[in-house]
């Protein structure tokens, strides 16, 4: 309320901050690329001092009894999407929750808008499978007090908002290791593109060290990026890098399993035997690795134990229980060795 008993608008934020309310809008809906930082820190300040909630948060948390979770994945079409959902929907259902799935498609605009929309729809809580480009945004819902919890991807600087993670660093480490006891002498990492998503940043830094203190070269020139929108793309790197290393073992590494169907694809339009002199390996064990000759070198996340331990959390936050720092948890990844990846 204002000194004079009315509610706080948009209005007067606007007014206070010397901006118009488009501005204010903007910055409500996270769209700070059109902002300059001052004028963020002018907002943010004013929002602050009026104790302003825009009415579609408010709502959200006056209500907490809508008994409806939502959920924001960053790519429904992935296996690890529908895992993780599996997990979450099976704590909902055990506590009489309904859940509310949306798919930002990995965009930072897609994703803003869809926890408005949940927001909207007064969901008692949020799990967000990050873009990992909204960093601010989603520390902007934490100060508003809604229940948030991470799941898989954190932010930039974990251990702010309660995340619920699998160990990604020292699997990856250990796994490009492995590869040199098995006599492999070059090994490349796979990906569509890290960006600013944590997982693929660890795992590559990870194979990064492993290469650098382990192989004794650089990571980065075995680095490949390609499109997922261009199947010849992924054919074409696994193609340069068979033909950089003609007289050695070689092995290649993805960093997630999209990335690793591509690579096997990839492998059989080049006709190419995987194994002794053509080693791969990778995240996400989805069942057909094993199916696939000779069987293929997995790391397994438990992507629907994440989700559960996900749900539990912010169960927890919505009755106000649970510690009262952001709870950081990360779940042990397990390397499935198989017939992909063999000694000389």
């Amino acid at each position: 309320m204002t000194t004079d008993g009315k509610k706080v608008t948009i209005d007067h934020v606007a007014s206070l901050a010397g901006v118009s309310k488009t501005t204010v809008s903007r910055y409500l809906n996270g769209r700070y690329d059109a902002l300059s930082d001052e004028t963020r820190v002018r907002i943010a300040k004013v929002i602050q001092e009026l104790n302003y909630r825009p009415n579609r948060i408010a709502q959200s948390l006056k209500s907490r009894n809508s008994k409806m979770l939502g959920c924001l994945v960053s790519d429904i079409s992935s296996p690890f999407s529908s895992i993780l959902v599996k997990g979450i929907n099976s704590v909902c259902t055990q506590v009489g929750y309904q859940l509310l799935l949306v798919d930002s498609g990995d965009d930072p605009e897609n994703e803003r808008c869809a926890i408005q929309n949940l927001l909207e729809n007064q969901v008692d809580g949020l799990i967000v499978n990050t873009t990992g480009q909204n960093d601010p945004y989603l520390l902007e819902l934490k100060r508003q007090k809604v229940p948030l919890v991470l799941a898989d991807r954190c932010l930039s600087a974990p251990g702010i908002i309660d995340t619920v993670a699998t160990e990604n660093y020292h699997i990856t480490y250990n796994c490009i290791s492995y590869l040199k006891q098995l006599g492999y002498e070059q090994v490349a990492f796979f990906t569509p593109g890290n960006g600013m998503i944590a997982p693929r940043i660890l795992r590559y830094q990870g194979f990064c060290d492993a290469l650098h203190e382990v192989f004794g070269y650089s990571g980065e020139e075995n680095t490949y990026t390609f499109s997922l929108e261009k199947e010849a793309d992924c054919i074409e790197k696994v193609q340069q890098f068979r033909a950089k290393y003609p007289k050695q073992r070689i092995a290649l590494f993805a960093v997630n399993g999209v990335t690793l169907l591509r690579v096997l694809n990839a492998a059989q339009t080049l006709k190419i035997s995987i194994g002794a002199d053509f080693g791969v390996c990778g995240f996400d064990n989805w069942g057909w690795a094993d199916l696939i000759p000779p069987g293929i070198t997995t790391i397994t996340q438990d992507s629907r134990l994440v989700g559960e331990h996900a749900a539990q959390l912010l169960l927890q936050r919505i009755a106000g229980k649970g510690p009262k720092d952001p709870v950081y948890e990360e779940l042990p990844n397990k390397l499935e060795i198989r017939g992909s990846t063999v000694s000389s």
